[in-house]
Parts: C-alpha cells; sequence; structure tokens
C-alpha cells in the first residue's frame, strides 16, 4: 500500500496537532513548576507569557511583565512556600491559538517553621495560549476559584 499525498498531508497535520498539545502540555506544567521552583525569581515568566499576558485571579488582575512581577512579589511577601499541582489538561487548538481548561490545586505555607498551617485553594483555570517565535506561551489566564480550606492570607494582600 502507498500512501498518497492526502495521506501524507493528514499525517503531517495529525503530528503537529499531538505536537502542539504536548508543547501547550509541558507549558502548563512549567508554568505550575516555576510557581513553586523559581519562586524567588521572575526570569522564568517570559518562557510562560506573552509580554502583553493578562491573568485574572479573585483577588485581580495582572497585565504585562510588570503585573506579573507584583503577583509574584505578592506570593513572595504572603507565603515562604508553594506547592502547585495542574491537571486535567482540555485543549482546543486553532492553528497557532489554543483556549487550554485545567484544574489546579494548591497549598500555600506562611512559615516553613509551621507546615502544618496553610492556605488550600482548588479550582480550574482557562487560558488562551499563542504560538510565538519562542515556542508557546500563554496570553491569558483567568482562574476560577472553587473552595478554599486553612488560613487565608491576610486582606493587605
Amino acid at each position: 500500500m502507498t500512501a498518497t499525498q492526502d495521506d501524507l498531508a493528514e499525517l503531517r497535520s495529525e503530528l503537529r496537532s499531538l505536537r502542539d498539545r504536548a508543547e501547550i502540555t509541558r507549558l502548563c506544567d512549567r508554568y505550575a513548576l516555576h510557581l513553586d521552583k523559581s519562586r524567588h525569581t521572575d526570569t522564568w515568566l517570559d518562557t510562560v507569557f506573552t509580554d502583553d499576558a493578562l491573568l485574572t485571579f479573585p483577588m485581580g488582575q495582572y497585565k504585562g511583565m510588570a503585573g506579573l512581577t507584583r503577583f509574584q512579589e505578592m506570593a513572595r511577601t504572603t507565603f515562604e512556600r508553594t506547592h502547585h499541582i495542574s491537571s486535567n489538561y482540555d485543549i482546543e487548538l486553532d492553528t497557532d491559538r489554543a483556549q487550554v481548561r485545567a484544574h489546579l490545586m494548591a497549598a500555600h505555607v506562611p512559615s516553613r517553621d509551621d507546615t502544618g498551617r496553610h492556605f488550600m485553594i482548588g479550582g480550574h483555570y482557562d487560558a488562551e495560549a499563542v504560538r510565538t517565535p519562542s515556542g508557546w506561551r500563554i496570553r491569558e489566564l483567568t482562574f476560577d476559584l472553587v473552595w478554599t480550606s486553612g488560613d487565608p492570607p491576610k486582606a493587605e494582600h
């Protein structure tokens, strides 16, 4: 059996779709990993987000790299440690754009000396990812908080 040009084009298209989905999944995993492991620096932000990214959380919106840096600084000064888990990626591809819906759970620990006191959250996020010359990046992310447990942060944050 010999593959036709149409067969080859279909295979290329399927391969690109699978590769894009794998790269977007890695992007979402990289985001969750950096929130915990790279929390003391902002150098990773451009490996996950576009320069004009918009994050929307229950406590506010953060736009562009300056806004993302402000959000990270708030997290650094509120919690000494965090542990994020992201999963169940539903990815809808549209050429160089993708819509992602995923689940997110996170533990926020104010003091490494008192790990029993913590603030837990759970919910899901909707994100728009775009293909850039540097690979897939998140342009917009909205987090929908479903539940909380434990000691929430003080109101000044």
